[in-house]
């Protein structure tokens, strides 16, 4: 009994410090806020258009420090949503105190979890985030409406596909403002905030990835997804500042 107490009051002794990093997703269009139905934007194409919709998974979530060891985010599956203020806070839990160099977070859902069939939580397919006939995930979802779109107007975006050669899922690595390190500690949460420009959708890195809604308004996974996950990739996601 004694030796037992005296492991117990050691190991108590030597657990490594812990702290919380929050994550804060924060949605804009350009220098502007987005706002769901109620204000009018307009990409690099000199399309105007409304937002009615915006949902995306990140997913799998690591923090990696200057000698490559890497945390890594248990069951790390989250739905951010535009319409819920409280799925754009995402609270890693119980992550080693200490100097982070980089964070890592995919944009989708992985192969393994897009074939594995019904799910709870940020994944339940009653989320509406999941194509029933196609059984996968959509990714991110944009619907909203542009006067240059045929038809009825509709724009209709949803991103999704892990097979090649169609294969949405995204790993990005945004920089850390001015190149310093995410400080853990277990005095302090840690707030990382991310702005998310929808136009990093639709503006690409080049005028030819840019996306006009005169002739791109109805997507739903394949080539035509491709180009748009790549955009997004490239330049939706940006962490605005830490504290």
């Amino acid at each position: 009994m004694l030796v037992s107490c005296k492991d117990t009051q050691q190991d108590e002794v030597l657990a490594p410090p812990t702290g919380k990093v929050v994550l804060e997703f924060d949605h804009v269009v350009g220098n502007q806020a987005l706002d769901l139905e109620t204000t009018t934007y307009t990409n690099a194409a000199g399309n105007p258009f409304t937002v009615n919709t915006f949902n995306y998974y990140i997913s799998n979530i690591k923090l990696t420090q200057a000698d490559g060891t890497v945390w890594s985010e248990t069951e790390s599956y989250h739905l951010v949503k535009e319409s819920d203020a409280s799925s754009q806070q995402v609270t890693l839990q119980q992550v080693p105190a200490g100097k982070y160099t980089r964070l890592t977070f995919t944009i989708g859902v992985d192969s393994a979890r897009n074939v594995a069939g019904a799910q709870a939580g940020a994944l339940e397919p009653r989320n509406g985030m999941f194509w029933t006939w196609n059984s996968g995930y959509i990714f991110t979802k944009l619907e909203g409406r542009s006067e240059q779109a045929p038809g009825n107007k509709a724009l209709i975006f949803h991103i999704g596909g892990f097979k090649a050669p169609n294969n949405t899922i995204r790993t990005i690595s945004p920089a850390l403002p001015g190149n310093a390190p995410l400080q853990v500690q277990a005095s302090h949460d840690l707030q990382v905030h991310l702005k998310v420009d929808v136009l990093g959708m639709f503006n690409g890195p080049t005028p030819n990835d840019n996306i006009d809604f005169r002739t791109l308004y109805d997507v739903m996974g394949g080539r035509e997804a491709v180009r748009l996950a790549d955009n997004y990739a490239a330049g939706m996601f940006r962490i605005d500042y830490v504290k």
